[in-house]
């Protein structure tokens, strides 16, 4: 049997900026009511509890999520939304969301 060739490893990691790998990195999606810049949150990353405006849920800390807002410049901090992944997606197929009381009925 033939000795093992140890070659050196390429330090991979060093290149990486602590701020984009724990932030996610943003990009900017077109869809029909305009330009969004959208940045993956990835599990780690999510520590506090934020409501979904596409299905109204709660988003737990710990849950791989996306952060939209518009891409316009015009807006600010208050603008950002924490959405589902599938709810983002999803979110042209879907009605707006109704708020209904607890004795109200549902037809």
């Amino acid at each position: 049997m033939s000795p093992r060739r140890n070659r050196p490893r390429r330090d991979e990691n060093a290149n990486l900026d602590a701020d984009r790998v724990r932030q996610g990195v943003a990009s900017v999606q077109q869809w029909t009511d305009g330009a969004w810049q959208v940045r993956g949150i990835g599990a780690g990353a999510s520590v506090k509890t934020y409501r979904c405006p596409g299905c109204d849920q709660e988003i737990r800390p710990g849950v791989a999520h996306l952060v939209a807002w518009p891409a316009d410049g015009l807006g600010d901090l208050t603008d950002r939304r924490h959405w589902h992944s599938g709810c983002w997606r999803a979110r042209e197929r879907r009605g707006p969301a109704v708020q209904r009381g607890r004795g109200t009925p549902r037809y």
